[in-house]
């Protein structure tokens, strides 16, 4: 009896642990899809009205269009005339809406732009964040470097890692790992520390 319990129980747990990251994941990309056709609805209405075509396929049609922009615009902005246009229109943009330059960074920085985003950019560490005669570490990032032997970190909070707290702590608190990536770093935040033996191990220690 006890290892037809046992059974029911691992059988029941196991199609659980299979079946529930896909349930949220259909539930997050429906999120995602119904966020967007609403925020595209006037478009897409657009779409239907001229050109009669169903809600679904004008809603796709009409994403495809933004990606399509998206693209021709980052094509343009590569180029010394697209760069000289952007910067023109990034400072009047920025005199006229005072909170543009804010929401330009935070998405820089959630995007993962190579140029400014930590997530991308960021060093792995390990930092005394009570002082050398505490043995307790914490994971970070190291975000910047300054001419006081300081750097400044951010230190993730589990599970969500796009929050946490920010530290200036003398660098000689501060041990990198230049083999850990910050992908697996971030898995490990989500993970609420699990996975941290093989972050750290002693061959990415430098």
């Amino acid at each position: 009896m006890e290892k037809l319990r046992a059974f029911i129980k691992q059988s029941l747990i196991g199609g659980i642990l299979i079946l529930l990251p896909i349930v949220i994941l259909g539930a997050v990309f429906r999120w995602v899809f119904y966020f967007v056709t609403d925020l595209i609805q006037p478009m897409t209405d657009y779409m239907s009205a001229h050109y009669h075509l169903p809600e679904l396929v004008a809603d796709i049609a009409v994403i495809a269009l933004i990606m399509f922009a998206c693209f021709a615009i980052g094509t343009l902005v590569s180029t010394s005339v697209g760069t000289w246009i952007h910067s023109h229109f990034d400072k009047y943009l920025d005199k006229l809406a005072p909170g543009y330059r804010i929401i330009k960074e935070i998405v820089s920085q959630i995007v993962g732009d190579p140029n400014s985003s930590p997530f991308t950019k960021g060093e792995v560490v390990r930092v005394q964040l009570f002082g050398e005669t505490c043995e307790t570490t914490v994971t970070a990032i190291v975000t910047a470097r300054h001419e006081d032997d300081t750097v400044t970190i951010f230190m993730p909070t589990g599970p969500n890692p796009t929050s946490g707290n920010i530290y200036h702590v003398p660098e000689k608190l501060v041990t990198y790992y230049p083999d850990a990536s910050v992908e697996k770093m971030m898995k490990s935040i989500i993970a609420c520390g699990a996975g941290s033996d093989s972050l750290f191990t002693s061959n990415n220690k430098s």
